[in-house]
């Protein structure tokens, strides 16, 4: 399995993951234009994507989901909180949007994707996904504001995880946003800071996962540098490899399974 993350932050969310002879987007944060040169970039017809799963229906997640589908009619996956609002959003691409259910595996021929609920403020709810294809496993959740007992769940044995880092506390508080927006980020709802992602890396590498990717990193409160320094100091002496997705760009990890 494969994945390719084409942009990561705040500004602009969409990754490509490939498995088992079939290929879906995660997100479509970015403009229609964006994302079909990032595909033709992988040598791949837009045209042959399996479908589109949406988190949320934050623009960051979803900006360029109305034009490319109407380059493009995909399946758009999410769950149904979050299509219905996608729906309200983008009437025009109502017809192409499927309900899935939290929790409930959907399989895609030999790929298999799993919806799992995060804590965060959209609206309507946000999901991260569990994929599994070719005998290996892939999680990706950003924009949590707390690590749950579900997302552990769906993050134990995965041999590959993308987890947020969004923030270093300090440059945050003493940063030029307003009060009501900083209490917005560091709440249980927010987004995880580099202390937080941490924690996280730590005991997914303590549970077998070999390649971790940082990523919705914040443009204003955090670093590549800040971040990766600090959660590669608990990753020492673990078996793990440590990458930071680029806000915008080109990020590609291969994930094959772990055997003890």
């Amino acid at each position: 399995m494969r994945l390719v993350v084409f942009a990561s932050g705040s500004t602009g969310n969409c990754a490509l993951v490939q498995g088992g002879g079939r290929s879906v987007l995660l997100d479509a944060g970015l403009s229609a234009r964006r994302i079909r040169a990032a595909l033709e970039g992988e040598g791949m017809d837009p045209a042959l994507l399996d479908g589109i799963f949406i988190t949320h229906e934050h623009s960051d997640h979803v900006s360029g989901l109305p034009v490319f589908t109407r380059q493009f009619p995909l399946p758009v996956y999410a769950p149904g909180t979050v299509a219905g609002a996608l729906r309200r959003l983008y009437p025009g691409a109502a017809p192409l949007i499927k309900d899935i259910y939290p929790e409930t595996p959907l399989s895609l021929g030999c790929m298999t994707v799993t919806a799992f609920p995060t804590p965060h403020d959209a609206r309507s709810g946000s999901v991260g996904y569990r994929v599994e294809a070719d005998g290996a496993s892939l999680v990706c959740a950003t924009d949590t504001g707390c690590v749950t007992d579900t997302m552990l769940r769906y993050f134990d044995g995965a041999d590959a995880a993308l987890i947020e880092a969004n923030h270093d506390p300090d440059m945050l508080i003493h940063g030029p946003y307003p009060a009501y927006l900083k209490a917005r980020i560091l709440s249980d709802r927010g987004h995880l800071s580099n202390s937080e992602c941490t924690w996280l890396a730590a005991v997914l590498a303590g549970r077998g996962t070999k390649k971790l990717v940082l990523g919705h990193l914040s443009k204003n409160n955090n670093l590549p540098s800040v971040a990766e320094r600090t959660v590669r100091r608990a990753l020492e002496g673990r078996d793990t490899d440590l990458y930071v997705a680029p806000e915008y760009g080109r990020l590609e990890v291969e994930v094959a399974p772990c055997f003890a």
